[in-house]
């Protein structure tokens, strides 16, 4: 259900896009709970915010997506002038970071690993590693997912294919492959049709180190091909329940952080409008 249009949302603009997508997104979540508590979008109260912030904690959402989601209700009040509604709202604090996110790759930084792992490939008349670094920059696997796979699970045909994954809880999850994992995936299987989809040196079930360890040669990490994934679709205007079900979140606050902005976006967006 869309409760707001266009035309209210136009303040968004301003925004990089992936936080465009998560604030409209929050705020129609936010328009539901009004709707079904009797508040009104238009003429909110600090009542309305304190609880529907209450409303979120009471169903265990993370201190992290409860500063999100008040982030753009405060947004909408600055834009609709409605700025007392969030007068000293009481949030939970912060989880403590304790270490920095994987960063993703930018296109620049992909687009050298690709050329790099071809050519190592190419020089040693071996197409896995390259099968590998597509699989997990174009579908978002975790690399626990990628090292159980069997040849079986991967369907590919003239146009389209797809890759069947069972992720985190044993819950299963199909993802389309693009054209390019397609082409390397093909070329490393060959004429295999049944077993371990990505084997070692020895011909055995590869291992997740074996994996870390090529990537380091390239000064990156599984994780990070798996957050460029999440990051360019959100990039592109993926709607967030897309980018969770491609990578099995169960809780879509969990994928909110591909949409959230980086430092360069933010940098961006000054210059954007202060200069």
């Amino acid at each position: 259900m869309k409760l707001l249009d266009d035309s209210q949302l136009a303040f968004l603009r301003a925004l990089p896009l992936g936080t465009q997508r998560t604030y409209h997104y929050q705020l129609e979540r936010f328009a539901v709970f009004l709707a079904s508590s009797g508040g009104d979008l238009h003429a909110l109260t600090r009542a309305d915010v304190q609880q529907y912030l209450q409303h979120l904690q009471n169903e265990r959402k993370s201190a992290s997506s409860l500063h999100t989601t008040y982030y753009a209700i405060a947004a909408w009040c600055r834009a609709s002038g409605q700025t007392q509604a969030t007068l000293s709202i009481r949030l939970p604090g912060r989880p403590r970071i304790t270490a920095l996110p994987v960063k993703s790759l930018d296109r620049s930084e992909r687009n050298q690993l690709l050329r790099d792992v071809e050519r190592d490939s190419n020089h040693r008349g071996n197409d896995r590693d390259t099968a590998i670094v597509y699989l997990l920059l174009f579908a978002g696997l975790r690399v626990s997912e990628l090292v159980n796979l069997d040849i079986e699970d991967v369907t590919i045909g003239e146009r389209s294919g797809s890759v069947r994954v069972l992720g985190k809880g044993n819950k299963e999850r199909v993802v389309p492959l693009a054209a390019e994992a397609r082409h390397w995936l093909t070329r490393y299987i060959g004429e295999r049709s049944t077993g371990p989809l990505f084997l070692s040196n020895r011909k055995t079930r590869i291992h997740p180190n074996t994996i870390q360890k090529m990537l380091a040669q390239y000064r990156t990490h599984p994780h990070a091909l798996r957050h460029t994934f999440g990051r360019t679709l959100a990039a592109a205007g993926a709607d967030l329940p897309v980018i969770a079900r491609l990578m099995g979140h169960e809780d879509v606050n969990v994928t909110m952080r591909y949409a959230l902005p980086s430092e360069d976006e933010l940098a961006e967006a000054i210059d954007r409008v202060f200069t």
